[in-house]
C-alpha cells in the first residue's frame, strides 16, 4: 500500500461517505420517529397487513418480518437501509478504477514508480475505510434511534446486533462485483446507472425468489443471503455467508489479475 494515495483517495471518498451517512441517518428517523404510533394500535396494523396480497408482502420482505415487535419494524427498515447501502458500495467499487480512465488521468499514476497491485490495493483500502466509516455511523445511528423511540418495549438485541454485523460482507460483495464489472468493461464513463442497476437488479431477484419460491435464485441476490426476516427467526444462513465471502475473495483476486493486464487510455 502507498500511504500517499490512500490519504489521497480516503479524502476523497470523505463528501460522499458523510451524504451517503446522512441519508441513511435520515431514514432511520422517519422510520423510528414513526414506530411509537405504529406500536400503540399494532393490531390494527396486522390485520391491515393480513389483508396485503403476498405477492405485495413478499416484494417488502413482509412474509417473516413480525412488526408487532421492534425488532421486526426495524427488519423493515433495515430492508430500505440495505438498499442504499448496495448503491453506495457498489458505486465505490465501479468508480475505483473507472474515474482515471474517464478524467484521463490513470496514466499519470501508472507513470509513477509504483506497481499497479500497490496503486490497486491502495485505492481499494481507501474505498473500504470510506464504507467501514459508513457502517460505524450507521450503527451507531441505529442504536440510537432505537433507545430513543423504542419506550417501554423489549425487543431481541441479538437480532439487531446481527443485523448490523450483517451490512459488512453485504457491501463487500457489491464493492468487489462492481470493481470487477468495471475492469471487464472496456470504460464506465457513468457509475451511477450502473450501480443503481446492480443494487436494484439484485433486490428485484431476491423478490421473484420469494414470489416463485425458486431456490435457485436466492443464491444470486445478497438481499435474500441477509433478509433480516430470517436473521430475526433463525440468525445467520452461515452458509449463504461462506459462499458470499468466496464471492468476495474471487471478485477481488479477478480484479487484480485483470488491473494488471489492461490497457489505460491516455490523454492522446
Amino acid at each position: 500500500m502507498n500511504k500517499a494515495i490512500y490519504r489521497y483517495e480516503t479524502r476523497r471518498f470523505l463528501p460522499s461517505m458523510l451524504i451517503w451517512s446522512g441519508s441513511l441517518l435520515s431514514l432511520l428517523l422517519i422510520f423510528m420517529s414513526l414506530y411509537p404510533s405504529f406500536s400503540a394500535d399494532m393490531a390494527a396494523m396486522n390485520q391491515i397487513l393480513n389483508n396485503f396480497p403476498p405477492e405485495l408482502k413478499m416484494a417488502f420482505g413482509l412474509t417473516q418480518l413480525d412488526l408487532a415487535t421492534l425488532e421486526g419494524y426495524f427488519g423493515f427498515c433495515f430492508i430500505f437501509c440495505q438498499l442504499l447501502l448496495a448503491i453506495q458500495a457498489a458505486n465505490y467499487g465501479l468508480g475505483l478504477v473507472s474515474i482515471e480512465e474517464t478524467e484521463l488521468t490513470a496514466d499519470f499514476l501508472l507513470t509513477k514508480p509504483l506497481k499497479r497491485s500497490t496503486l490497486l490495493s491502495s485505492k481499494i483500502l481507501a474505498a473500504l475505510s470510506g464504507l467501514l466509516l459508513t457502517d460505524i455511523i450507521f450503527w451507531i445511528s441505529s442504536l440510537a434511534a432505537i433507545d430513543l423511540f423504542k419506550g417501554d418495549t423489549a425487543y431481541d438485541r441479538g437480532a439487531i446486533i446481527t443485523m448490523l454485523g450483517s451490512v459488512l460482507v453485504f457491501q463487500l460483495v457489491y464493492f468487489s462485483v462492481g470493481l470487477l464489472v468495471s475492469l471487464l468493461l472496456r470504460k464506465v464513463r457513468t457509475v451511477t446507472p450502473w450501480s443503481l442497476g446492480l443494487a436494484f437488479g439484485t433486490y428485484v431477484l431476491s423478490v421473484f425468489s420469494g414470489v416463485f419460491e425458486d431456490i435457485k435464485l436466492e443464491y444470486l441476490s445478497p438481499f435474500k443471503h441477509f433478509d433480516p426476516g430470517k436473521i430475526n427467526l433463525n440468525g445467520l444462513n452461515w452458509n449463504l455467508v461462506l459462499i458470499d465471502i468466496a464471492v468476495v475473495v474471487l471478485a477481488i483476486g479477478l480484479s487484480f489479475w485483470l488491473y494488471q493486464r489492461r490497457d489505460i487510455a491516455s490523454p492522446n
